[in-house]
């Protein structure tokens, strides 16, 4: 046998922090997915939205994460998967200058969340 999964995490003869990383986010973006609706409505306010992604999705990504020692590969990874839920919720922004639509820059998405949820 060389995975095997116990309490949630995937336990391996090698520890593979990597493999780890790579399987709650992708448990968080299923998550994500089966929320999606109320992120995608304009009927929610963004701080209840926000509110949504700290209770429902960002405990799945950091389940067991107290035990993670992490590279700055990885801290990289979890820090764009959240930018990316959190570019979703925000919305795309008129730029003042062209009047295009443009994703928030990743500065502005620190202006909104002045308080980093997962890894500032």
């Amino acid at each position: 046998m060389e995975e095997l999964e116990y309490l949630g995490k995937t336990v391996t003869k090698q520890i593979s922090i990597q493999e780890e990383i790579k399987s709650r986010l992708k448990s968080g973006n299923a998550c994500y997915y089966s929320v999606q609706n109320p992120f995608s409505s304009s009927l929610l306010t963004k701080n209840i939205n926000i509110k949504v992604y700290r209770t429902k999705i960002l405990p799945v990504v950091l389940h067991g994460c107290q035990t993670w020692s992490l590279t700055l590969r990885e801290k990289s990874r979890l820090r764009v998967s959240e930018n990316r839920v959190l570019r979703r919720i925000f919305t795309p922004k008129r730029d003042e200058v062209t009047g295009e639509w443009r994703k928030l820059h990743n500065k502005e998405l620190k202006t909104y969340t002045p308080h980093p949820i997962m890894f500032g």
